[in-house]
């Protein structure tokens, strides 16, 4: 059986007799030959049309293996899609389900890492249960979910190493029992050579040297990214040489760097226990740089590697083969005879086999039954519509039909009997409605945990204030916020720029590094990508981060690591896996072009799966914490940039109060017009507001404080039943995020029933606000904009009251 491996992780050899020493090392080739082989038969699965794609890690067989003998239980992996060989030698993954993601199965428990949402190669471990509480990480060898833009894992990959110098330096994590054993768990991380040019990479390389955390990288150097060579990738076309600075010595801090060629199987198990040990023990980042590998199947199924590279690189390629080279130094070191290597190829094509056929009749076995009774119920309606009978004729001759085949064929049926009221049909249309639960759990769920702590769950408890209640800088709200929660909650840790010794660039935190220390509330150098790893990382281990982002216009630069990894993880795993970051940055009204950000449209776009949370004032933003600090789903808070020294009451119960996410809430009530905004333009409103009661115009303002959900109770529809008019008033450019509300409020919750005019939108211009208070005044929603769009709308309907301004 696939699971029935010999133990893979480090043994002193110097106890092992030679049959024992000879009984691992044909263990480690069986795995690495079946690795091959189910590399080979996945490309002909491929190509032959049973499946869509197929990534492999044929060539790196060997040195994964040795990897996998280091590997523990606790451990990470934040790796990419070349480690097969890997998943298979840890018991991560079996060649059966291995295949059954290649088919992309979404039958429960056929793909573990993703229920067939992600392609062969993407593997991940459970981390938490399907109610989203956490399973004990330390009992078991952890992989955090894989994506496939190369160089992405490395952010997360920093934070997952991270979390140890946490757990083993910070005594008040000890209680954390089921996620670390001491902060002695290393993360393991790998990446192709030619992803190494990418800027993440660079960064994590970096930020885990500054850190000094148990990170092991290995680099899988076969000299070629698709088909590019090392020489248009790499200076020196060795990244190991690149990276020397980074070599530790006796007076600084630093990495430890090992080489090592890839079809070296002695050598690989000698540099792996060495570099692992020094990695575990002394909290020292590791380099592995694993040269001289090949990759016998090209990049992909999507084309063959003969095209490009030449002849005499084709031929070193097969004399220098991974497995051929551990075959021929078992051969010459009378490890094992000709026949007993011979013996195990060949059981190990049997096995793969098997385990393929397995998979793909189970896949198909899964749909079959669908297929059959779509075919007899449109067959049942071809009674009364003979030309009904070519479809389910179509179908029935479809020997592998897959489920989108089955579906296509129930749907065109039930158009085509749209005008016949017949019991066939009314089964057809019954057992389709039936469907679409089952369909939407196999390929739309867990686009969010919604387990025991989501944010919905969360008791909703008022701010409350009595006459003793003072008025302070609104900074000083959120500064009170954060330090009750971080007394009340060790695994609360924040990092940012500027975080720690001033406590932010607008003193949100100040004081609070002092109070908590280093390891609580950090500073972090210039890396935005993985700081958002760095919260990624610490999240998928237990902790709750706040990952600070000084302004929302550097959010791009990290938009990559939140929209790849962190929005879609919960849906990729299929809620397998969580990773509860808070994302704390400003952004709206300030100056210039690029501190002045309300780039919403491109955030909502990028990051469903995340809580888009856009409070109009410190308090609200506090309140909204305050609840994500309860909860277990990933969020962005914006704050308002020029909100941080207006005054506001401070709550007596700053630290318990909650704001609910996707409640909407009416701030001025009116009957003449329903206004719809956020963030800092809601002051502007309250404002215009003011002057158009003037004129005898009523207007209702209504915040939705957050956008991810959207008024979940449909407050702005009910306000727009009483006043039949819109206007939504957004920082965003032109169509961003007013399209966005506009969709919600006309389609969503049915608005556009109970419109009498055009709704309005009053947006930002499609460029950046210039530098100044003018570039802000004539680039951006002003009283003036708002009071005269309004008043026009009024205008519109009644001429005669509200005559034309200009």
């Amino acid at each position: 059986m696939q699971n029935e491996k010999f133990i893979t992780n480090s043994i002193d050899n110097s106890e092992l007799t030679f049959n024992d020493f000879k009984t691992i090392v044909m263990n480690d080739y069986k795995i690495a030959y079946e690795s091959r082989q189910a590399s080979v038969l996945g490309r002909r699965e491929v190509l032959t049309g049973k499946a869509k794609f197929g990534i492999f890690g044929d060539g790196k067989e060997v040195p994964q293996v040795a990897m996998a003998k280091a590997f523990k239980n606790g451990d990470w992996r934040s790796g990419y899609y070349r480690d097969q060989t890997f998943a298979f030698a840890t018991g991560i993954s079996t060649i059966k389900e291995f295949f059954a993601q290649l088919y992309a199965n979404p039958t429960n428990g056929a793909d573990p890492f993703s229920g067939g949402r992600q392609m062969n190669c993407h593997f991940a471990t459970k981390s938490i249960n399907e109610d989203g509480t956490w399973n004990d990480l330390t009992k078991i060898k952890n992989c955090s979910s894989d994506i496939s833009p190369t160089g992405g894992q490395m952010a997360r990959l920093v934070g997952l190493a991270y979390a140890s110098k946490l757990f083993r330096n910070n005594k008040e994590l000890d209680y954390l029992k089921h996620f670390s054993v001491n902060g002695n768990e290393v993360a393991f991380g790998t990446i192709g050579n030619a992803s190494t040019s990418e800027g993440v990479f660079f960064e994590a390389i970096n930020a885990a040297g500054v850190l000094q955390i148990p990170m092991a990288i290995s680099i899988w150097d076969d000299a070629y990214g698709i088909s590019v060579p090392a020489k248009y990738q790499t200076t020196k076309e060795d990244i190991s040489e690149v990276l020397k600075g980074f070599q530790r010595n006796a007076d600084q801090p630093g990495y430890e760097i090992y080489k090592v060629k890839g079809w070296d199987y002695p050598a690989l198990c000698e540099v792996y226990e060495k570099a692992i040990e020094v990695c575990r023990e002394e909290h020292v980042p590791v380099l592995i740089h694993v040269t001289e590998l090949t990759q016998p199947q090209g990049h992909s199924t999507s084309g063959s590697h003969e095209r490009y590279k030449s002849k005499d690189r084709l031929t070193w390629e097969s004399e220098y083969d991974c497995l051929l080279k551990m075959r021929e130094w078992m051969l010459d070191s009378a490890i094992a005879t000709e026949e007993e290597i011979t013996e195990v190829e060949k059981k190990a094509k049997v096995f793969v086999r098997n385990a393929q056929k397995e998979a793909w009749n189970e896949f198909l076995d899964s749909i079959k039954p669908e297929q059959k009774t779509v075919i007899d119920l449109i067959g049942g309606l071809a009674k009364h519509q003979p030309e009904l009978a070519k479809i389910a004729a179509q179908l029935a001759a479809t020997a592998d039909a897959q489920r989108r085949e089955v579906f296509s064929a129930a749907r065109k049926a039930i158009r085509l009997s749209a005008k016949f009221d017949t019991e066939e049909r009314t089964a057809l249309l019954t057992w389709y409605q039936d469907q679409e639960a089952l369909s939407f759990d196999r390929y739309n769920s867990k686009l969010h945990t919604n387990g025991i702590e989501s944010p919905g769950k969360i008791a909703v408890i008022d701010a409350e204030y009595d006459e003793l209640s003072k008025m302070v800088d609104g900074r000083e709200v959120l500064n009170a916020c954060f330090n009750e929660n971080f007394a009340r909650d060790q695994r609360l840790v924040a990092f940012g720029e500027d975080l720690g010794n001033i406590g932010d660039v607008n003193q949100g935190f100040a004081g609070l590094q002092a109070r908590f220390g280093e390891l609580r509330v950090t500073d972090t150098g210039i890396r935005e990508m993985t700081i958002m790893g760095q919260g990624i990382g610490l999240a998928m281990r237990g902790l709750k981060p706040i990952a600070e982002i000084q302004y929302l216009d550097y959010l791009i630069f990290a938009l990559n690591v939140l929209s790849d990894d962190l929005a879609s993880l919960s849906y990729r795993t299929k809620g397998i896996q969580k990773a509860p970051v808070i994302v704390r940055t400003r952004g709206h009204r300030l100056e210039g072009v690029w501190h002045s950000g309300s780039p919403i449209s491109m955030l909502l776009g990028s990051l469903r799966g995340l809580h888009l949370c856009v409070p109009r004032n410190m308090t609200q933003a506090a309140g909204m914490y305050n609840t994500l600090f309860r909860a277990d789903e990933p969020a962005v808070v914006i704050e308002c940039l020029n909100g941080y020294r207006l005054k506001e009451k401070l709550p007596n119960n700053i630290g318990d109060f909650t704001v609910p996410l996707g409640k909407a809430e009416v701030l001025e009530k009116g009957s003449d017009i329903t206004v719809v905004s956020y963030g800092s333009t809601l002051r502007l409103v309250q404002e215009a507001a003011e002057e158009l009661a003037n004129f005898g115009i009523s207007v209702e303002i209504v915040d939705p404080q957050t956008l991810l959900p959207f008024d979940l109770n449909k407050v702005c529809a009910a306000s727009l039943a009483k006043t039949n008019k819109l206007l939504v008033v957004d920082e965003d450019v032109p169509g961003g995020a007013s399209a966005y509300i506009l969709q919600k409020v006309l389609e969503d919750q049915n608005g556009y029933f109970t419109l009498d005019g055009k709704p309005r939108t009053l947006c930002a211009k499609a460029h950046r606000p210039p530098f100044g208070s003018d570039g802000d005044y004539f680039s951006k929603p002003s009283v003036d904009d708002i009071i005269e769009t309004i008043y026009e709308m009024m205008h519109e309907t009644n001429p005669g009251q509200f005559p034309a301004i200009y």
